[in-house]
Parts: C-alpha cells; structure tokens; sequence
C-alpha cells in the first residue's frame, strides 16, 4: 500500500496526465533507443538496427542503448547511467522481450517498465514506448505496454513487432528482425514521432 501512495504521488508530480504527446525535436536533440537485443539489432549486419535506420530517417543523432539478453529489472538499474551519459532529449524504450521470452513475473516487467518512463519524465525526457509482443498464436502485444503508456501519457507503437515478427522475409530468426525488419521498425516509430509532435 506504502508503494502504491508512493507512486499515485509521484505519477502527480512528474505528470502522468494521459496526454501522450511529446515536444518538437531540435535538429541537433539526441534520441537514446534503449532496450535489449531488439534494440541492439541482433540478427542484421552492422550499421542496420533500428536506431541506425531511425538516425538516417530523422537526420538527428541516435545513440544505441540495446543490450542483447537483459531483462526489464537489469534494464532499469543500467538506465540512470545510459540517461546521464547521453543526454538524451527523447527516449525510445523497448523492454521486456525476455521477461516474456524466460516467462518471468509480468507484472513485475511493468512495474520495471513503468519506473523507467518516469524516472526519464522526472529527468524532462520525453518518452516513446515500442509494445513488444508474447510469441504464441496470434503474437498479441503484452496488455502492460498499453497501460504504462496510457497511465503516463506517452505515446506507444503497438503493432510493429507483431507485424515484423509474423512475416519470414522479416526475422533473421524467431525473435529477432533481420536488416529489412529493423528498417520497418524505424518507419513505424519515426511515424509515431510525427504523429506525436516530435517532428
């Protein structure tokens, strides 16, 4: 329950307001991508992960925070560093495929994804979330992405992956993206960035 207040609190400072916009982007605003493999860009050659397509397709800089294998809880220890390190004016945060992958607690996964959003908010970053799916029939995004994004008003893409990772000609294997699949990610968030107010 202590946590609980806690959090309605801080959700009312940093301000979770459902208002999921984001603030146009200098063209010199650095963008962090953070995430894990999927970020990183396993499965294409070097220079084609999502951050690499999404710096060419924005013209603005992209650093790439992906680390293959970590989970949500190792992702939100490592991103007070990655945030002071970058300065990032924008954060594009896709985490949680191996919480999924390794059938971790996802209520906990959401709980890691939702202290990241506003441990960036609290810090005037803005944030992008990209859903991740739960591999299986259907490849259904996990219902946290949305209701993190919805609770604290950042906007989210919830149907790249899914679509990406149920075409072929699009994975390198079944969880990873090859180089043209990266390149369909980029888009996707790049559009959401328009959309948003970013561009």
């Amino acid at each position: 329950m202590k946590y609980l207040v806690a959090m309605v609190l801080f959700l009312s400072v940093v301000g979770c307001t459902g208002k999921s916009r984001i603030a146009p982007l200098a063209g010199d605003a650095m963008i962090l991508c953070f995430g894990d493999s999927l970020t990183y860009g396993t499965g294409s050659e070097p220079g084609k992960s999502y951050p690499d397509e999404l710096a060419r397709l924005l013209g603005r800089p992209v650093a790439n925070g992906g680390i293959p294998g970590e989970t949500s809880g190792e992702a939100l220890k490592r991103l007070p560093g990655e945030l002071e390190r970058v300065q990032p004016r924008l954060l594009i945060l896709c985490s949680g495929a191996n919480d999924i992958l390794r059938h971790l607690d996802l209520n906990q996964a959401a709980v890691n994804l939702r202290e990241m959003v506003l441990l960036a908010k609290g810090r005037g970053i803005d944030v992008v979330l990209i859903a991740v799916p739960r591999w299986g029939l259907g490849l259904s995004p996990a219902r946290f992405y949305g209701e993190v994004a919805a609770e604290c008003g950042v906007p989210v893409e919830e149907t790249i992956l899914k679509k990406v990772l149920g075409r072929r000609e699009l994975k390198s294997d079944e969880v990873h993206p090859n180089a043209a699949g990266y390149r369909k990610i980029a888009e996707a968030v790049a559009a959401l960035i328009t959309r948003s107010g970013g561009l």
